[in-house]
């Protein structure tokens, strides 16, 4: 039985925008701090603070049992961290997984940095999982099929080595955090549920350096690879147009913050 997708009027899609500004902001907030020293619980709270701050309430607090506003995976962590009392250091790699529900709607975006100076084939990876998003959402138009989003970031990140992760996939985003259908970040073209003006959906490569196979740690959230080298994660929320999708989500705020610093991931 294939699951309800749902369609967004234009009022809804007016309220989802609403959502991904305090969203884009709690990424930035959260950005500023981001240094050697700082612990990952700290991050925690200055989002959950500045998007509680803005009427909005964290997606991810209590989704499922979650603990956190933010999900913070490092380094081998694919997504699922949960935040805790680690001390950043110099040549880690953060991903920042944030969701904001406001006015009902949801948005859903991630953002990886590196930490101080990384190796050259880290930064790679860093900017080639960013670029690999935008390739992904260039196929989010009327009349495409879900498969084609993922054929098109799956053939670029492969010809450079890195994996594609099977087990976790992008999905619809509105009323509910998750909805369908599932995005993932492989496929092939012409496969899969035909795109249709309305749909929001997010779209997420999480693409590794090494293996694609992953684990999930004992704490049932936590997922990193099997052979312990980095990923990086990017995510939009995005809505699907007739010849040419609409990005709802924004990384404008994160990029002043991280504008000429070592932080910046430019594609």
């Amino acid at each position: 039985m294939t699951k309800m997708i749902f369609l967004k009027s234009d009022d809804e899609i007016s309220l989802i925008k609403e959502s991904a500004q305090v969203l884009g902001k709690a990424h930035a907030e959260v950005a500023k701090w981001i240094k050697p020293g700082v612990t990952t619980k700290q991050l925690d709270k200055i989002a959950d603070e500045f998007i509680r701050d803005n009427q909005g309430s964290p997606s991810f607090k209590g989704y499922n049992g979650f603990p956190s506003a933010l999900c913070i995976s490092l380094n081998e962590t694919v997504v699922h961290g949960f935040p805790s009392q680690y001390q950043l250091r110099e040549g880690d790699v953060i991903s920042i997984d944030c969701g904001v529900k406001l006015n009902g709607f949801h948005s859903d975006s991630a953002y990886t940095y590196p930490i101080g100076n990384v190796s050259a084939e880290v930064a790679n990876l860093l900017k080639r999982t960013k670029q690999s998003l935008y390739l992904g959402i260039e196929q989010a138009t009327e009349g495409k099929r879900v498969g084609d989003i993922g054929y098109s970031i799956q053939t670029y990140v492969e010809r450079f080595g890195y994996g594609v992760v099977r087990e976790l996939v992008g999905h619809g985003v509105g009323r509910n955090l998750h909805e369908s259908p599932e995005v993932p970040n492989y496929g092939k073209r012409g496969q899969g549920p035909k795109l249709r003006e309305g749909m929001v959906i997010a779209i997420e490569p999480m693409i590794t350096l090494g293996k694609r196979a992953v684990v999930q740690e004992k704490d049932g959230w936590t997922i990193r690879t099997t052979d312990r080298k980095p990923a990086a994660h990017f995510e939009h929320t995005v809505l699907v147009r007739k010849g040419k999708a609409e990005i709802l989500t924004t990384f404008k705020y994160i990029e002043e913050v991280t504008e000429n610093t070592t932080l910046m991931v430019s594609v």
